[in-house]
């Protein structure tokens, strides 16, 4: 099965090799994976860099949102995985993607085992996979706690997709961004089922720096009425996504989540410290 894999860049010549490294040391085979890179007119060398490893860079903008679809469009894989230039991945997660993904199919056709033969389950259009916030200092460990409780949540969003049901939805809608991953989200789970890929992804987000983070939650924090009005403020996936009770205590208590921040309470302190001042951010807006 041909995978593409679709990296958005601006201005990330400290990250891209790392990230298209990781690609290249994937346990999954090598003629089954493309690249392409998407660049939103870098002024470093990140298109430099990145044609040593993919002859597929392109250059197209404004936002992600648009670099991500066009990514799509140029790619030959049944199945997509898009990451941001700061991630890199785990040896095994496109092959864990893969056998996730892919399984025996379910019909009352008889395959012999021996036969080896594996089908796309029709059912199943996207994977989320899990993300690990690298860094050292106490924040950059706040947010590695943090994303922990998100996995396969509708704070979470699916990376590894079917290029079909993508398709089928409309992709990423070009008016949003930030909230252009929910927006995909919801419209995939509209038409098939998701599931969860454990085998991480580490974002490298750099030591965390409180100012920077801040105005990045308020650039994104601009698109969230015309997600909303989108959507409808009733919608349920929304009434957590921005309902107080949800991202401030159901996300963290639900399924048993809750015993981590009782083992946890220094990074617990730090966490809600956060998600008060990025509320703070969307509140000001």
């Amino acid at each position: 099965m041909l995978v593409s894999v679709i990296i958005t860049t601006k201005n990330e010549e400290k990250n891209i090799e790392n990230c298209l490294k990781s690609i290249k040391e994937q346990g999954y085979p090598q003629e089954l994976i493309e690249v392409i890179v998407v660049d939103n007119n870098s002024t470093d060398k990140t298109k430099e860099i990145a044609l040593r490893y993919t002859n597929q860079v392109f250059d197209k903008g404004p936002e992600r949102s648009a670099q991500r679809n066009f990514g799509v469009e140029k790619s030959k894989g049944e199945y997509f995985l898009y990451l941001d230039a700061d991630m890199t991945l785990h040896k095994d997660v496109i092959k864990h993607c893969v056998e996730k993904i892919s399984v025996i199919s379910a019909t009352s056709l008889v395959i012999p085992a021996e036969a080896g033969i594996q089908v796309s389950n029709p059912d199943i259009v996207a994977l989320y996979i899990s993300e690990i916030v690298m860094g050292k200092k106490f924040f950059s460990q706040v947010r590695r706690f943090e994303r922990s409780f998100y996995d396969a949540t509708v704070i979470d969003c699916a990376r590894f997709i079917k290029k079909s049901a993508f398709q089928k939805v409309g992709g990423f809608d070009e008016n949003l961004t930030g909230p252009e991953d929910w927006d995909l989200d919801k419209k995939l789970r509209k038409i098939g089922t998701t599931a969860l890929v454990k085998t991480p992804i580490y974002h490298n987000e750099a030591e965390f720096e409180l100012r920077k983070y801040l105005d990045k939650k308020g650039y994104y924090a601009k698109k969230f009425d015309t997600y909303i009005a989108k959507w409808g403020k009733n919608d349920p996936d929304l009434q957590k996504q921005f309902g107080l009770y949800y991202r401030f205590l159901g996300v963290f208590v639900e399924k048993g989540k809750w015993k981590k921040m009782f083992a946890h309470p220094l990074l617990t302190f730090g966490m809600f410290f956060l998600r008060f001042l990025v509320g703070l951010k969307f509140v000001l807006r």
